[in-house]
């Protein structure tokens, strides 16, 4: 009963037939007017209650919807929270699992380890740098192998070449690892991406190829590129390092492809020897560039080359052909002792000249402007 008389529609009904009864009461007073215009009035003013309680009772059924929907937003919010932190714990586990994978004695557990960490990278962005990082570390480690003793360019399938099959398969998962990193690097043309750091420093790579990759910084000091290596079409958005590369006894470079790629800041390859060809074929430098100290063995290619601030070519060797015909010569340019190959007919840039000296050999030279 108690429940009954605290209805708002039973109350709504009794104020209603009573303003009825009221107003139509109040109205029949009056002798001027008739007993339907008199009901007819009070009706309207009992609908008009009704209407008012219709209004409140959908505004109130607006309200606990609304109510009830922050609420089934905050579930799913919970839910998706619990869902993300789930996906975090289980990322985490396997990137643990593959790390400690990578120390396994099998090579096809290494391998299987390194793909499940560029897969983890795939699935989720935030993996990629941590995992490219691990991927650089592991080809950093010491690694040696008979087919780099003698040349930059060893010959595949060379049945002189004595190597352990522990040698064999550890070539087979670093070059699984090499590959892995381009492929988790963005394209050179992509948009709105990421541009990833790799440090390489001291690695002895073989088939290196990261050509038409964005990349952040590189740090290839004193390593090892053998064979043959392909930074074509490369988008470098953070400081190139090659200082000292190719200059050990077991840590050569082989042939050296980088044409159509693009430094956008310092680009150092002081120190570097380049034992094969090195070809950087309409390259835009950028930045501050320096081959100070650089020796190209075989013939050097930077035919419509363009620099856009200093170029420092201090004691730098040409041994065999040069082709130095610069599509934007750089502003400033250093040629201390910059050593050529006299018997070579050098493609050089206008204002260049080589000039021979007494013991035989021919430094470049420019004419003062």
């Amino acid at each position: 009963m108690k429940r009954l008389l605290r209805s708002p529609l039973l109350w709504t009904f009794f104020v209603s037939l009573l303003l009825l009864l009221a107003v139509g009461g109040w109205l029949l007073a009056d002798p001027a007017t008739s007993r339907s215009e008199a009901l007819k009035t009070g009706g309207i003013a009992g609908g008009a209650i009704v209407a008012l309680y219709a209004l409140w009772l959908n505004d109130r059924r607006r309200r606990v919807e609304e109510r009830r929907q922050e609420v089934e937003r905050q579930r799913q919010e919970l839910e998706l929270r619990r869902a993300d932190q789930d996906r975090d714990r289980i990322s985490d586990e396997r990137f643990a699992k593959a790390v400690e994978l990578l120390g396994h004695d099998a090579d096809q557990v290494r391998v299987g380890a390194l793909h499940a960490l560029a897969g983890l990278a795939r699935g989720r962005a935030i993996y990629t740098q941590t995992v490219l990082d691990i991927l650089c570390s592991y080809l950093r480690r010491p690694f040696e192998h008979p087919r780099y003793d003698e040349t930059a360019k060893p010959a595949r399938g060379d049945s002189s070449v004595k190597a352990t099959p522990e040698q064999d398969q550890e070539l087979q998962v670093r070059q699984t690892a090499q590959r892995l990193i381009g492929d988790l690097l963005p394209a050179a043309d992509s948009e709105d991406t990421r541009a990833y750091d790799l440090d390489l420093t001291g690695a002895v790579l073989e088939y290196f190829d990261l050509s038409e990759r964005k990349v952040g910084k590189l740090l290839l000091r004193y390593a090892g590129l053998y064979s043959s290596t392909n930074l074509s079409g490369c988008v470098f958005r953070g400081p190139v390092y090659l200082t000292g590369a190719g200059t050990e006894q077991k840590k050569r470079i082989g042939f050296f492809r980088c044409d159509e790629a693009r430094f956008e800041q310092r680009a150092w390859f002081s120190g570097v020897r380049f034992s094969e060809d090195a070809e950087f074929r309409g390259t835009v430098f950028a930045g501050e560039t320096s081959f100070k100290d650089s020796v190209f063995a075989k013939n050097a290619v930077f035919a419509g080359a363009k620099f856009g601030k200093t170029l420092d070519l201090h004691r730098a060797r040409f041994e065999s052909f040069a082709d130095l015909g610069f599509g934007e010569p750089p502003g400033t340019v250093s040629l201390y002792n910059t050593m050529v190959e006299p018997s070579r007919d050098h493609e050089l840039p206008a204002g260049w000249s080589a000039e021979t000296l007494p013991d035989g050999r021919a430094r470049l030279v420019m004419k003062d402007r």
